[in-house]
């Protein structure tokens, strides 16, 4: 699977790609993922199976939605700030489905 995250500039996202890409590796798991910021993603996300949305730019989802015409949908508040990955994953492989 390949996860755009989108953010405000792509920074605390970039940090959350880092957790996933860990708990992936120690899972086996083979998926890959990007960050960038609000301006970056209409150029990339053609590239990438579905979009997940940090909580700041969560106003944005119904253009990004219309926009890419693509599964997407915003990560929880709570898993964000912690980097819950098993629970970001639900939503992942959630969104996936509806590919």
């Amino acid at each position: 699977m390949k996860i755009l995250l989108v953010c405000a500039g792509g920074m605390s996202t970039g940090l959350l790609m880092k957790k996933l890409e860990a708990y992936w590796a120690e899972k086996g798991e083979d998926n890959s993922i990007n960050a960038v910021g609000l301006s970056e993603y209409p150029d990339v996300y053609k590239n990438y199976d579905i979009i997940m949305v940090g909580p700041q730019v969560s106003y944005r989802l119904k253009e990004i939605k219309e926009t890419t015409g693509m599964p997407c949908d915003t990560i929880p508040s709570f898993d964000y700030a912690v980097a819950n990955c098993p629970n970001i994953m639900k939503l992942a492989n959630k969104l996936y489905s509806q590919k």
